[in-house]
């Protein structure tokens, strides 16, 4: 693991940290929370500004940061503070900077979707002698259906042609406005991987890169969300999990493949972060979210002392989490 490595894992926590914290102080600002403080990094003080109410903070540990607003964890009698503001405006800063990491995620994907060009089902090339080439399927045609399955992109093919079972597939093309209707071989490379022997035309369009990026993220964002469901109800096994150890031993892995690797990695760390600070857990983002409902329907049944107690034993089990992980990673990526 290289000098490169770390440079690059330090940028990217230091990166997404600082937009989820960008996220509740943007958002802060715009309902009119008062905030004290905003900190890029944790620990001894390196500089510091500032600037109306805000004092605007770099820190020596690039290994967090913070929003420190006016009664966020007391009560406090500014008309400005956290705690005097309305539900929806409370709700809004501690959904912020998830929304934000989520909004990253979504950025990411489609400038690398716009630069490197996007897969279509649209054929480029037909490898001479290739089941495809013997079928009729010539470059420029465009593949709308396989085995009576309708295809809309590139992924749609892998995964039908993947999937088949027979010797040979029935593949409906567009050739210049006409359907026709043609039967393929398939073929299986050395790792047992099905194919026809065609590649795909790489297009670049602002608009369907957009479109990627929404999509790709609802789709990566639908595959955890499916794998925390396991997790907690037993079908995933912890083993599966990563910490700061494990994370910067695949960005090691990634930065040997090049930037762009490095970058689509940074794209699914800060979904991650998105989705687990929004989990129902005391001292994530998502377990205020859930002492604001209890409050707005039971009044302050909850009292600020109490919740800061829970708030701060979960900090604790998250701590513990964390050190199991890490403890694990070590084993796993360092020592083995």
């Amino acid at each position: 693991m290289g000098l490169n490595t770390i440079i690059y894992a330090i940028l990217i926590f230091c990166f997404l940290i600082f937009v989820h914290e960008l996220g509740h102080f943007l958002c802060a600002k715009a309902v009119g929370v008062r905030v004290n403080e905003f900190s890029l990094g944790m620990g001894p003080l390196l500089f510091q500004r500032k600037k109306g109410d805000t004092e605007y903070s770099l820190r020596a540990l690039p290994i967090g940061g913070y929003v420190k607003m006016e009664g966020e964890d007391e009560d406090s009698n500014d008309p400005n503070a956290f705690n005097n503001k309305p539900f929806w405006a409370k709700a809004l800063v501690l959904v912020a900077g998830s929304f934000m990491n989520l909004l990253t995620t979504v950025i990411i994907i489609a400038l690398m979707a716009g630069i490197i060009g996007m897969q279509t089902n649209i054929i480029d090339d037909v490898s001479e002698g290739s089941p495809a080439d013997q079928a009729g399927i010539m470059s420029g045609d465009t593949i709308i259906g396989i085995n009576n399955q309708e295809v809309k992109e590139w992924g749609d093919i892998l995964s039908l042609i993947s999937e088949s079972t027979g010797e040979t597939l029935a593949l409906t093309v567009d050739r210049n406005g006409e359907k026709i209707n043609l039967t393929s071989g398939v073929l299986e490379n050395e790792s047992g991987r099905r194919m026809i022997g065609v590649t795909s035309l790489i297009k670049k369009s602002p608009g369907m890169a957009i479109k990627t990026g929404f999509t790709t993220t609802g789709d990566i964002a639908k595959q955890m969300v499916d794998y925390l469901g396991q997790l907690f109800t037993g079908k995933g096994s912890m083993n599966d999990l990563v910490g700061p150890v494990g994370i910067v031993s695949i960005i090691n892995d990634q930065a040997k493949l090049g930037i762009i690797y490095i970058v689509n990695f940074t794209a699914l760390i800060s979904l991650n972060l998105a989705i687990v600070n929004m989990l129902p857990f005391p001292a994530l983002d998502g377990g205020r979210l859930v002492f604001l409902v209890v409050r707005l329907i039971t009044g302050k049944a909850v009292s600020d002392e109490l919740e800061a107690k829970i708030h701060f034993a979960g900090m604790l089990v998250l701590f513990a989490l964390m050190f199991y992980i890490v403890v694990h990673d070590v084993d796993r990526f360092i020592l083995h």
